[in-house]
């Protein structure tokens, strides 16, 4: 019991340094491990039955209805996450960003065949659905960011859209709220603890989350392959972002000046090339390689739990 609560941990680890990474979905990472579902289902179990047990001081109740020691074990792995191997990636992104690409284009591109392959049968529906996800999340990978918008009816939607890309495999939430225009804001509030701005974020979220998990479960449950089929084109489509070799464009205020939040400079978008045949790029080969083996060995030892 106890060490299926650690390999918990360790997935929600992943999690967590999938968010802190550009482009790259803390969903794609419970995709890949075999954990999305149930963990859409415990969140969708916060309901008004879960209040009552709460209310009720049904304590252990509350836990069983929730899965309680299930989230608790993969947001506690998330939290790990982010307070200490997020600054260790920062570290290898700040003195080795063509080797993290790398690592994590192969350890995504490997989880895209190993995913798809999960379902049961390809159709013309699920090929649809595949080439949709793949475009959709391409689309978004290349879309130019829009203007900052304060409306309280915006930073709802805003909200609500960045959280639930948060859990969608492919998808970046912070990526995304950069693409609605509201990232810096956002980011500024929760430093300065602006209620203004962070109170609308915040109900978006929630609501989103709660109303999305629910969707998901159901589309996922009535429509399975069809839904494994999009998610997988999300995460393929995702691999544009993750492209190794690119160079970054740095986010401008209106006097045209390069824009820096925390000694680093916002990056608002990337533009991709092929590099010219080197050392680097065959060591880069190699360590994408090593993603790949990544994920088949994550399969392996699955399989053997199984």
């Amino acid at each position: 019991m106890l060490k299926n609560y650690f390999v918990l941990v360790v997935k929600g680890i992943g999690m967590g340094a999938a968010n802190v990474i550009p482009g790259v979905s803390g969903g794609t990472i419970a995709l890949i491990t075999g954990i999305f579902q149930r963990l859409i289902d415990a969140i969708k179990s916060f309901n008004l039955t879960a209040l009552r047990l709460f209310l009720k001081r049904e304590y252990k109740a509350f836990a069983r209805h929730t899965d309680f020691k299930f989230l608790l074990a993969v947001f506690a792995g998330v939290a790990i996450s982010i307070l200490s191997l997020a600054k260790l990636l920062t570290w290898l992104f700040l003195h080795y960003p063509i080797f993290i690409w790398s690592y994590f284009f192969g350890l995504i591109l490997a989880s895209v065949y190993f995913v798809g392959r999960t379902i049961e049968k390809w159709n013309v529906p699920v090929i649809i659905a595949f080439l949709t996800g793949t475009s959709v999340a391409a689309a978004i990978s290349i879309l130019s960011p829009a203007t900052p918008n304060e409306s309280f009816l915006y930073l709802i939607v805003c909200g609500a859209v960045a959280v639930c890309s948060m859990i969608l495999p492919g998808i970046s939430g912070s990526f995304v709220l950069l693409l609605m225009g509201n990232y810096e804001l956002v980011i500024n509030a929760v430093s300065e603890l602006n209620f203004t701005i962070l109170v609308p974020v915040a109900i978006g979220a929630v609501i989103g989350l709660i109303a999305f998990s629910h969707f998901l479960s159901w589309v996922y449950r009535k429509f399975r392959d069809g839904t494994i089929a999009t998610l997988t084109g999300f995460v393929f489509g995702s691999l544009i972002i993750l492209w190794p070799w690119k160079k970054s464009i740095v986010r401008l205020d209106e006097g045209g000046q390069e824009i820096v939040r925390g000694g680093k400079k916002l990056i608002e978008s990337y533009k991709m090339f092929i590099p010219d045949f080197s050392a680097e790029v065959l060591w880069a080969m190699v360590v994408m390689l090593a993603g790949i083996l990544t994920i088949w060995i994550i399969e392996r030892m699955a399989g053997t739990n199984k």
